[in-house]
């Protein structure tokens, strides 16, 4: 079994790899807090104005005026869809536009978190779930994160797994990386067997 690691310079959500199969994997995440917001709109355009919100968050714009560590991912679903798990079988907008999601340092509790100044900014308890993930590098292109979505659902069928929620995108590096050297993943949340 394979951990997360834990020496990054940006800390990730605590995860074991159940299986791998070359870009694919089969990981178990315990559970975690999240800071959440739903932005309207397209999908490039939601991600930037999420990202800027939930940053404003975990750089002092809470109660007490708090930082909190940077973490990666950056995740993105379309809204309106909560996940029985991560990530979204649709890839266009939902109604309610786009969830970005921040992942809280490892070992956050919700009881202890700064409360949001901003209303738009939810907090919430993320439970421990098995997802499959798709690894890529690339920019984040709507064509490059539906085709790579495609082929993590192909997988999954492909295992006899059961999808309980959307795909969700995720993200791990700053704007300024060559997009070779980008990470980037699909998610979805799968059922244990």
């Amino acid at each position: 079994m394979v951990t997360a690691p834990t020496a990054n310079a940006t800390e990730e959500p605590r995860w074991t790899s159940v299986a791998q199969d070359g870009a694919f994997e089969v990981r178990d995440y315990a559970p975690t807090v999240v800071a959440e917001t739903v932005v309207d709109g397209e999908r490039g355009a939601a991600i930037n104005q999420g990202f800027r919100r939930l940053a404003g968050y975990i750089f002092g714009g809470n109660q007490p005026a708090q930082e909190i560590a940077m973490t990666a991912p950056v995740a993105q679903q379309p809204a309106g869809q909560r996940i029985a798990m991560t990530s979204p079988v649709a890839q266009v907008p939902a109604p309610n536009g786009w969830t970005v999601t921040f992942y809280m340092p490892p070992g956050s509790r919700l009881d202890d978190m700064p409360r949001p100044n901003d209303a738009t900014v939810e907090l919430r308890q993320q439970p421990q779930r098995r997802v499959a993930v798709g690894r890529f590098s690339g920019l984040a292109t709507q064509s490059n994160l539906s085709r790579h979505a495609d082929e993590l659902l192909s997988y999954v069928r492909a295992r006899g797994d059961t999808v309980l929620g959307p795909v969700t995108y995720a993200f791990y590096d700053p704007p300024w990386t060559l997009p070779w050297a980008r990470r980037n993943e699909v998610m979805v949340e799968i059922a244990v067997r």
